[in-house]
């Protein structure tokens, strides 16, 4: 049966109207982006299917065209959707940080970063630059490998924060491979970053590690180090 043959208050755009888009299943979502399904099949039957065949919300937004198009009614107008949605999503929040006191909302931070780097197959470094209210200066791209290979200099970290008079910073890097724990390198690299900052007077507030399912901070977990005061 179409949408529209349904009760008005079960329509997806109806209910989002009535009640809010908090209201609204991941599919009802979907839905309405989709905005048609296909023989057959409703706009929500389509994206219950896809939502299945993708296992999730999040690998459906940030897929490739070519993994979307093997699936019925998918192609480029779609991709071409999904991405808008999805960078408008990280410009939103980007500019929300850019007013706020970033270390204050360390959930949105890590909303941010789970929409930058949740859904790259390789793993990507990046260093949120902070002014001394700990609000965004900017962000940079500090290093892009091999799912198995990845180098940050730490040198070049400190540059970038001191060229963007930073007093504080806060990195991140994903794991491809799913894991988010941190290995035994991560946190070397962590308790040497801090180090090195510290003896330009800038501080590291953070490091988080990015999965497609979740974000973990160092700091909320203990994995912080600390350093010698005086």
């Amino acid at each position: 049966m179409s949408i529209r043959h349904w009760p008005q208050g079960e329509r997806p755009r109806e209910k989002l109207l009535a009640q809010g888009a908090t209201a609204l299943s991941d599919a009802e979502l979907l839905a309405i982006l989709l905005r048609v399904g296909t023989r057959g099949m409703s706009a929500v039957d389509l994206a219950r299917h896809l939502l299945a065949e993708f296992g999730g919300l999040g690998r459906l937004m940030n897929a490739g065209l070519p993994e979307l198009a093997k699936h019925k009614g998918m192609g480029l107008a779609s991709y071409a959707q999904f991405a808008v949605v999805c960078e408008i999503g990280r410009r939103v929040l980007g500019e929300e940080l850019r007013q706020q006191t970033v270390f204050d909302h360390p959930q949105r931070v890590a909303d941010m970063l789970r929409l930058q780097l949740g859904h790259e197959t390789v793993e990507v470094s990046l260093a949120l630059l902070l002014d001394t209210q700990n609000r965004l200066i900017t962000q940079i791209e500090l290093s892009r490998g091999t799912p198995a290979e990845n180098t940050v200099y730490i040198r070049e970290v400190v540059k970038h924060a001191l060229l963007h008079h930073a007093t504080a910073l806060i990195v991140a890097h994903n794991h491809p491979g799913g894991s988010a724990e941190p290995s035994s390198a991560d946190l070397a690299f962590t308790r040497r970053l801090s180090e090195a900052l510290a003896l330009v007077d800038i501080r590291l507030l953070d490091h988080f590690i990015v999965t497609s399912l979740q974000t973990v901070s160092f700091a909320q977990a203990g994995w912080m180090p600390s350093l010698p005061t005086g």
